[in-house]
């Protein structure tokens, strides 16, 4: 086990905990805006359809019931403008970090083969490919990399920590790129509809793939939209020769969904209503914490969509990690994000309206 554990770098939020301790010893208690964990409830069309299947003594399929699939198909050509989606098109996953831990392992990487992300980014892309043995780097702009032994690009928009989004345009140019090359393109679009100041687009949209799937996968998250980060509820949809050998290798290690999670699933994913009231949430969390922040000093960049702020004071991450827990106010430091994160931190607007709240009061 100590050859597999030695492989993966120290779990970054470890090395919060003594600010934590501090956050949490404020008089009236701690705001904890470092993890973007949803904190209000699962709308009661969903927790009805998961209560309604809780009699499932069978084993679930990993590809998901028939209503499943085709919620997914009509989800992505309804709210992605994707065509001539089937159900090949489509595969349920236990959650989207299980996904990208994995992958490199379930393509057959190795040493020798590379994986690329963003130089800014959540920090499972480098720990599925440390898992996998493979090689691992970050870019700027990823049509600049060299794509020879190039086997996994990973886009990220909209962008987990920093909230930026990469335009239509962009997302066209680099499907284009990995298609030249050769190089198959994983886009996670788990915050896609958390759009602010920018509406986010798919790499299924036909304006950027030219109407094909050919070297593209999509990934989408319940987590954020419905409040089912604790169901693990997600879903691939795009190229069928790379997902059909991906739900062969995922029948043999028994990755799937459970029953009641799949109906779940199938009620949030044909459902808008809950989605817009959770987005103004969201929304008027955002621009409370946004103005107090700034108020503080702080500088906010990109952060045009997401669940987060992209906050600096131009000093170092933990300089402004350990001023926020002198107030009780608990962030994520950029660095946990890469080298280039050093200066900012990730700040999260799912805590409470009363937190939000508590948090605006001691900024100011």
């Amino acid at each position: 086990m100590s050859a597999v554990s030695d492989r993966l770098p120290t779990f970054p939020w470890d090395k919060l905990e003594p600010y934590k301790k501090t956050a949490a010893a404020h008089p009236d208690g701690i705001v904890d805006l470092s993890v973007g964990t949803p904190v209000d409830p699962v709308p009661e069309l969903i927790q009805k359809a998961l209560i309604d299947a809780a009699d499932s003594p069978g084993y679930p399929t990993v590809w998901g019931t028939p209503a499943l699939r085709d919620a997914l198909t009509g989800w992505v050509e309804r709210r992605l403008g994707a065509r001539e989606v089937t159900h090949r098109h489509v595969l349920p996953i236990v959650g989207s970090k299980e996904l990208v831990a994995w992958l490199p392992t379930q393509l057959g990487l190795g040493p020798g083969d590379r994986v690329a992300y963003p130089r800014l980014a959540y920090p499972t892309y480098e720990v599925g490919a440390r898992l996998a043995r493979a090689d691992y780097e970050v870019y700027d702009d990823p049509t600049e990399l060299d794509p020879r032994g190039l086997k996994l690009l990973w886009l990220n928009s909209p962008s987990n920590p920093t909230g930026k989004v990469l335009s239509q345009q962009e997302l066209t140019r680099i499907v284009a790129w990995a298609r030249e090359h050769g190089v198959l393109l994983f886009s996670d679009e788990c915050y896609l509809e958390l759009g602010w100041e920018a509406d986010p687009v798919s790499v299924l949209h036909p304006d950027v793939n030219g109407g094909s799937y050919d070297g593209i996968v999509a990934v989408h998250s319940l987590s954020k939209r419905s409040n089912l980060a604790g169901y693990r509820a997600a879903f691939l949809a795009g190229d069928p020769a790379v997902l059909g050998p991906l739900l062969e290798i995922r029948k043999h290690g028994g990755m799937m969904t459970s029953a009641p999670t799949q109906a779940a699933v199938v009620a949030a994913l044909g459902d808008d209503e809950h989605v817009r009231v959770q987005r103004d949430r969201y929304a008027a969390r955002r621009a409370a914490l946004r103005e107090a922040l700034q108020a503080h000093g702080f500088r906010i960049e990109h952060s045009e969509a997401s669940l987060y702020l992209w906050a600096t004071r131009d000093e170092s991450c933990w300089t402004t990690v350990a001023h926020l827990a002198d107030l009780g106010i608990l962030v994520a430091p950029g660095d946990f994000y890469g080298e280039a994160g050093a200066r900012h931190v990730r700040v999260a607007f799912t805590a409470t309206d009363e937190r939000v709240e508590k948090a605006v009061q001691r900024l100011a």
